[in-house]
């Protein structure tokens, strides 16, 4: 199989330049005014493909909670922590537009994640040979559009675009992966600055570097095409690429706290995006030398990368302590989706069934946390639904800015939530849609429906939280009315802006590296 693509990841055209100091724009020497009375700074942390049990805060830590994860598990004590935090889908791309815009990304046809076609290829080629082997749909092909027009349409709102109308210097460090077209990009979406990569993966160091650690997947046909394509590259507000200075996880932490340094004196918005835990397993090899205790190798590598994304949280975290901004600054963290069934581990989501790539738990409940003293008490605890739509509303609505009036807004106000204000608003339902596969929560209530295989999924998830019990067919009155809700929402949706090209098995309960069982559940997830 062919795995590299020239210049798959290499659109803009240009090389790689060697690292280079970033300047960031300075804001006003003196504030205008002090913090607790100006509008608060949003700050938003995503990481990529954390387990729910990755985290020592939700009762295990990597490693059986030898791993402690302090920094993240501080905004939940110090904050509110949302027990019930869903993702925007079951992959990474949907889900940060559900985050940008405050709606669901199905609203406006954002809904696979934009892939090439020789990725999508290979995956099908890959898995031939196996007992259920992924579809590829060819004839497809014609209506896909070029790769980096798969994004986030201009007509959409976005959070740095309703932040910045209110007098918000916005900030954007990371990961983008909406799309690199010319009004594609984040500084044609609202950020003032941007720093990080747009594609929806990164190296974190040169392969083979002496100060790396990696673990190779080579049971995973993604693993193996982002060995083959990735660059250690980055680039600020669209110009040439560059390297970046050091381990790239550091280095984002680095430079977040460099922009917090920068605007101090005047209200901003940071939105951070970590490429951390995403593959490719590539840690920091004092990271990897301090954890010893673990024998596993792919394990201990894992383990590294997620003590790195700890120790930047944690340098955010200091870098408002210093500046004086902690009280008056509105964090925010969650991951993209749950953790993936392709880096091989086991237990990285549990209590929780599935896998990234799937509506089950493990795909779509990650950690949801938020902090801001002057507003939220610490120690707070919120057990109604919530999900990525909700960060935009609440950012917004934070900012003491309107809500865009001319389209529906799917999220709540978060801060409302967690204080129990009388007015807070819950939601009627969350919803979630790719291709043939639906989900839908009402209460405690969860129904799946599947074509591809066809099936129906019903849980009840106050008594049942891990979904080990399907109720579809002794609770049918329960099926009609979460059907006829999801039927609501649905038909509220546009049609994809680009089809999917594959269809892949995704095994509900057990990682790619173990064997195929003819009865084990599954779902084809489609992209």
């Amino acid at each position: 199989l062919v795995l590299h693509v020239p210049g798959w990841l290499n659109r803009w055209r240009n090389p790689i330049a060697p690292n280079h100091e970033v300047t960031w724009q300075a804001g006003p020497d003196r504030p205008a005014a002090p913090p607790s009375e100006r509008p608060p700074n949003v700050v938003v942390i995503v990481a990529d493909d954390l387990g729910w049990n990755d985290l020592t805060w939700n009762g295990g830590g990597v490693a059986d909670g030898t791993v402690p994860t302090p920094n993240i598990d501080s905004l939940a004590r110090d904050g509110v922590d949302f027990r019930n935090g869903y993702a925007g889908n079951a992959t990474c791309a949907p889900s940060r537009a559900a985050i940008m815009t405050g709606r669901y990304p199905t609203r406006f046809g954002f809904e696979f994640t934009p892939a090439p076609k020789a990725f999508m290829r290979l995956i099908a080629r890959w898995g031939h040979d196996d007992v259920r082997p992924p579809v590829y749909f060819e004839e497809r092909e014609k209506d896909v559009p070029a790769m980096d027009l798969e994004g986030l349409p201009p007509s959409e709102v976005t959070m740095a675009e309703v932040l910045r109308e209110k007098g918000y210097r916005t900030l954007g460090i990371g990961k983008w992966h909406l799309g690199e077209a010319a009004g594609m990009k984040p500084t044609a979406q609202g950020f003032d600055e941007y720093l990080g990569f747009l594609a929806g993966a990164a190296m974190f160091l040169p392969a083979g570097h002496p100060d790396a650690v990696e673990s190779r997947q080579d049971f995973d046909p993604i693993d193996a095409f982002l060995w083959a394509n990735l660059d250690y590259a980055i680039t600020k507000d669209g110009g040439p690429r560059f390297a970046p200075t050091g381990y790239l996880t550091d280095y984002l932490s680095d430079q977040a706290v460099r922009a917090i340094e920068a605007n101090r004196n005047r209200p901003f918005f940071l939105y951070l995006a970590y490429n951390a835990p995403h593959t490719p397993l590539q840690a920091l090899r004092s990271d990897y030398d301090a954890l010893g205790h673990i024998a596993n190798h792919t394990l201990r590598t894992y383990a590294a990368m997620i003590r790195a994304l700890d120790r930047g949280v944690g340098r955010v975290l200091e870098a408002l302590r210093a500046n004086g901004l902690a009280d008056d600054t509105l964090v925010i963290f969650a991951s993209d989706n749950g953790g993936a069934n392709y880096i091989g581990l086991p237990g990285i989501n549990a209590p929780h069934r599935g896998w990234k790539m799937t509506f089950f738990e493990g795909g779509v409940h990650t950690p949801f946390f938020a902090r801001w003293p002057q507003r939220i008490p610490a120690g707070s605890r919120v057990l109604e639904p919530v999900g990525h739509v909700d960060i935009f509303t609440t950012a917004v609505t934070a900012a003491g800015a309107p809500l865009p009036a001319d389209r529906p807004i799917d999220g709540v106000d978060l801060v409302a939530l967690a204080r129990g204000e009388a007015a807070a608003k819950e939601h009627d339902a969350l919803f979630w849609r790719s291709g043939h596969y639906r989900a839908i929560r009402v209460g405690d209530w969860k129904l799946q429906l599947s074509e591809r295989p066809r099936k129906t999924w019903l849980f009840d998830l106050k008594n049942d939280p891990a979904e080990k019990t399907n109720l579809a067919d002794a609770r049918p009155d329960q099926v009609r009315v979460l059907t006829a809700a999801l039927e609501k929402l649905d038909g509220q949706m546009v049609q994809p802006t680009w089809p999917a090209l594959i269809e892949g098995p995704v095994a509900i309960d057990r990682p790619l590296n173990t064997p195929e069982q003819p009865d084990e559940e599954f779902v084809y997830w489609a992209n």
